[in-house]
């Protein structure tokens, strides 16, 4: 039997599934949960969201989608959101909106507290300006620019590689370098050599001689020709 099955929605080839309340509600009527990766929130935010979609379970990325460089290596930090049936079954403490503000609370908690449960401080301290800062207009924003910018790359990069899958990217594009004839891996070096953060190889592992090329919102478009 399926307890729980998990998604990543957009996918790694920066796809957004439509099918996704479909399969949310295939998913529940198995007596399953719906488990939400996060990695890729900055292709939605202020467009849909897990909940709309029908995720019980969400892990938010803050690392990635606010503000820590994608090619900083970590630390990473990922707060995990539930839905109300779920409250009560996950370990303290727990954010809660009080009268005058945000708390930790631990009332009610049926698993008991977390011996640490700051995680990186420091990367959250730094989501939470950045979502601050930006506000729900600018980061619905920076979701735009982080597609415009996938989509313009994967424009520029494609008469010299084969793009993985047709139609419009979200955050993303994987291009395969092998009717190239030049290996993804030195590719990499040669961007590394020319100045600039070479992206992800050999990953997904589906696409051969894989390149995943997450551009983000921060980006120019002189950043992106330079690339390309």
């Amino acid at each position: 039997r399926t307890a729980a099955f998990m998604i990543t929605n957009p996918n790694t080839l920066g796809i957004f599934d439509h099918n996704v309340v479909e399969i949310a509600k295939i998913v529940h009527s198995r007596g399953a949960l719906l488990y939400y990766d996060g990695a890729n929130l900055n292709a939605i935010l202020g467009i849909t969201s897990p909940g709309l979609m029908g995720f019980d379970v969400v892990h938010f990325n803050l690392h990635k989608t606010f503000a820590t460089p994608h090619g900083g290596g970590g630390p990473g930090a990922a707060p995990v959101a539930v839905n109300k049936d779920l409250a009560d079954l996950v370990p303290g403490p727990i954010v809660r909106k009080g009268e005058s503000g945000y708390i930790l609370d631990s009332r009610n908690n049926k698993l008991g507290n977390m011996a640490s449960f700051y995680g990186s401080f420091g990367v959250l301290l730094r989501a939470w300006s950045y979502i601050k800062r930006n506000g729900s207009d600018g980061l619905k924003m920076n979701s735009y620019r982080a597609v415009l910018n996938a989509n313009y790359l994967a424009k520029k990069i494609s008469s010299d590689l084969k793009i993985s899958h047709s139609g419009l990217k979200k955050h993303e594009v994987v291009a395969s370098s092998e009717e190239s004839g030049r290996r993804a891996l030195d590719i990499a070096k040669y961007i590394i050599d020319a100045g600039m953060h070479a992206p992800t190889i050999y990953f997904p592992l589906i696409v051969k001689e894989a390149l995943m090329i997450e551009p983000t919102e921060t980006v120019t478009k002189r950043d992106l020709d330079d690339f390309a």
